[in-house]
């Protein structure tokens, strides 16, 4: 027994091997019954009750359905986060599953029941194993990420306080990486996810009669068009960025030229001086067409989450006990141009989120399909990742 206790490899992997079966049968729970952004309130009693059970402190309401579990080690030192998200997406399951979702219109297609359980692994390992560790572990079962609003609550309410947080751990199933397999990103790994709505005002008018019109569809198509320049010609070319318009309305009839029309897109850039640019040069472009083309231009432009940058300080410790618990498993790969909430506490704290390889043989799934299925096996592993972390960081 003493040896066990003094190996953490083979400590943690007893743990995981007796609770696995249980994780799979809770993820298979929470993925047959989704919730949306703030609406987990079944989830988030799941993960109390959980907790309850494992023996581990906790608040619950945290950010409206969020939940904060606590484990204290047997000496002082510092405080990490272990950040989950919670919520679903309002996708109808294609997946004929005999756990499918029980929901119309709604399902976990990014993973995010996986997240759940595996924190709540990482739970029980680190609770049954907390006289080892120097320092204390928040657990953050965070509601609403897809809604880009989760964390920004749970950090206004004080996530990071009480006890104060020093450094933060987050995941992300990855199903372009083999289970079995993990991976990182130095620096900048998400992107910043910024807004953009511009509607174009002209004046109505007969389709036969254009003259004694303002066609606010050319208008909006010239700006459009010449917003693919953004990116090939304003940005720097060594920093990535993206510049998508994913939605226009405007008009009812072949015959009628509108009032107005409206496009919406979104922005993606991996530093700050990208995405200023991207700003001013859609702002710009606009005021353009307003001059030449006679209409006006209501531009709204919002910022969202920022550039998930991880740090060094966190990502070394990381990849280092994953390669102890695991071998040699890790790979470092390209930043991604998504974008997610856990960007917002990089900012407050060191940080560093691990890619948790969930990709099934045989399949070509991604995230937010309406088929994406994940190999269960990446919960297990994804235990021992994070759990060994944890321990070799508070050792």
């Amino acid at each position: 027994m003493s040896s066990t206790l003094n190996d953490p490899q083979t400590a943690i992997a007893d743990i995981v091997k007796r609770i696995e079966p249980h994780l799979v049968e809770i993820r298979r729970d929470i993925h047959a019954h989704p919730e949306l952004a703030f609406e987990e309130v079944r989830t988030a009693a799941l993960v109390s009750r959980e907790l309850e059970r494992i023996g581990v402190k906790h608040e619950t309401g945290i950010a409206k359905t969020g939940v904060v579990g606590l484990i204290e080690g047997g000496r002082p030192g510092p405080v990490l986060v272990i950040r989950a998200d919670m919520d679903a997406l309002p996708i109808h399951e294609q997946t004929g599953l005999p756990f499918a979702s029980t929901i119309d219109g709604k399902m976990h297609a990014c993973g995010h029941d996986i997240h759940t359980t595996t924190l709540l692994g990482v739970a029980e390992v680190l609770h049954a194993l907390a006289p080892r560790l120097a320092g204390t572990v928040k657990l953050v079962f965070q509601p609403a990420e897809e809604a880009i609003g989760g964390m920004k609550e749970m950090l206004a309410e004080g996530v990071l306080d009480n006890p104060k947080v020093d450094f933060a751990l987050g995941f992300h199933n990855h199903p372009n990486t083999p289970v079995g397999q993990f991976d990182f990103t130095r620096g900048p790994g998400l992107a910043a996810a910024d807004r953009f709505d511009v509607t174009v005002h002209g004046i109505s008018g007969h389709a036969a009669a254009p003259h004694g019109a303002v066609d606010p569809i050319v208008a909006a198509a010239h700006i459009i068009t010449q917003l693919q320049s953004v990116v090939s010609r304003e940005v720097n070319p060594l920093h990535p960025a993206v510049v998508t318009v994913g939605a226009i309305k405007g008009g009812e009839a072949a015959n009628i030229i509108p009032d107005s029309v409206t496009f919406r897109g979104t922005v993606r850039t991996l530093h700050d001086a990208a995405r200023d640019t991207a700003e001013a040069a859609i702002r710009r472009l606009c005021a353009g067409v307003e001059a030449g083309m006679r209409v006006r231009c209501e531009v709204s432009y919002h910022r969202g989450v920022p550039p998930l940058v991880n740090d060094d300080t966190v990502l070394d410790p990381t990849i280092a006990a994953v390669r102890r618990q695991l071998g040699e498993v890790v790979n470092e790969r390209e930043p991604s141009m998504g974008a997610e909430d856990f960007a917002l506490m990089s900012q407050r704290v060191p940080s560093f989120q691990l890619g948790i390889g969930s990709g099934t043989p045989g399949r070509d799934d991604r995230l937010h399909n309406s088929g994406y299925q994940p190999d269960e096996a990446c919960i297990g592993l994804g235990v021992q990742a994070l759990s060994r972390a944890a321990m070799d960081m508070l050792s």
